[in-house]
């Protein structure tokens, strides 16, 4: 099958996309657009602080990939789209498609005052680095970790990496053997942080807390943040790093298109990952809001996942058949401590939590390798 199709995105779900369109269909003529022909793998930012990756490590450049899947590189950001969906508009000229799938991926509301006085984990490799040097640097201190969520659309959160952090550099300070010159204090507005991870994943994260001598304030939302000070609503706390995942909203270039958006600002997906109401259009990954259950997560796994039936659904639409594939809701999620991992799965009405295991922090790594191999 031949045609023109566009995916917006160069991230886990971007990538997946295209490999999936390639395989299905080895005619079609398929353009990512993107600022940067690479693949930021965040996931490992977790071990840039211990010294265990190197942005080199992460960023991996996808002109190989691109040559060997005959996919053209347009290098640009979105900024709008045209009523009918069939161009891309960019700042470096437009786009005309017969299918688009989006997946540029969500932003983090930067609303709390004084929220650059937070490093924020998940913004790329940067943030990675930005711990490192901080921590590298401080003699003693109190350092503080938190995530919070989008109001009008809770589920749109990332708690998972703030959880790794914190227990990562607490490992990382006991093998540097100055753990006691740290205090270590986590918080969230949420009583039971991590629930959509389920409830025994959420007492098996709050005993190892207990466990290292972590301390937490939980049930006070954030307030704002200063130069040395994280003030909650109650209590305040001083602070010589901060570490805060805001929640999720979607990217600012859909305010110049007509795609339907949740209440929390995401292109709306329906179980076949299109977009409603707008022909051949689909979203795949953190930038959409799909149905489903109220742990569906925001990670990379759940992209692969809703890449693939994109692409899938999309093709079929092309050829004129019905486009009735609907993706799995599942949660894969392995809690890295530098040395252990905490396993947590959860499908359909069934999940697991396993508690810290060394095999699984080598279970992590070894995914890590063979999911960038293919890009490579």
């Amino acid at each position: 099958m031949g045609g023109r199709i566009t995916v917006v995105g160069a991230g886990f779900a971007g990538l997946t996309a295209l490999r999936t369109l390639r395989r299905h269909a080895p005619d079609a003529e398929l353009t990512l657009v993107a600022p940067e022909a690479a693949l930021h793998y965040l996931p490992g930012t977790i071990w840039i602080p211990a010294g265990l990756r190197s942005r080199a490590d992460l960023v991996v450049p996808l002109d190989a990939f691109l040559r060997r899947e005959r996919i053209a590189f347009h290098r640009a950001r979105a900024t709008g789209l045209s009523a009918d969906a069939r161009t891309l508009h960019t700042d470096a000229g437009d786009v005309a498609n017969d299918g688009l799938i989006v997946a540029t991926g969500a932003r983090f509301i930067r609303k709390l005052p004084g929220i650059e006085h937070a490093i924020i984990p998940c913004e790329g490799v940067d943030a990675g680095e930005a711990i490192r040097d901080r921590l590298a640097a401080l003699e003693s201190g109190t350092l503080c970790f938190g995530f919070g969520s989008n109001p009008n659309e809770p589920i749109a959160m990332r708690g998972g990496p703030v959880f790794e952090f914190v227990f990562g550099i607490d490992t990382l300070l006991r093998k540097q053997r100055r753990r006691d010159r740290f205090r270590l204090v986590f918080f969230s507005p949420s009583e039971k942080p991590g629930q959509r991870l389920g409830e025994k994943a959420v007492g098996l994260i709050l005993g190892e807390m207990r466990k290292r001598g972590i301390d937490t304030v939980l049930g006070e939302k954030p307030q704002r943040f200063e130069a040395g000070v994280v003030q909650l609503e109650r209590t305040r706390l001083d602070s010589a790093m901060t570490v805060f995942m805001p929640g999720l909203t979607g990217q600012a270039w859909l305010d110049d298109t007509a795609l339907p958006r949740s209440p929390g600002g995401f292109v709306q997906g329906d179980a076949q990952c299109r977009v409603p109401g707008v022909a051949c259009t689909f979203v795949a990954g953190d930038g959409g809001s799909y149905p489903g259950p109220d742990w569906l997560p925001k990670q990379a796994h759940q992209a692969d996942l809703q890449a693939e039936v994109a692409a899938r659904n999309l093709l079929r639409t092309l050829r004129g058949e019905p486009a009735d594939e609907a993706f799995t809701a599942e949660l894969v999620c392995i809690v890295d401590t530098l040395d252990r991992g905490l396993l947590v799965t959860r499908k359909g009405d069934g999940g697991r939590a396993l508690p810290p295991l060394r095999m699984m922090h080598w279970a992590k790594a070894a995914f890590e390798k063979r999911y960038l191999r293919r890009y490579r």
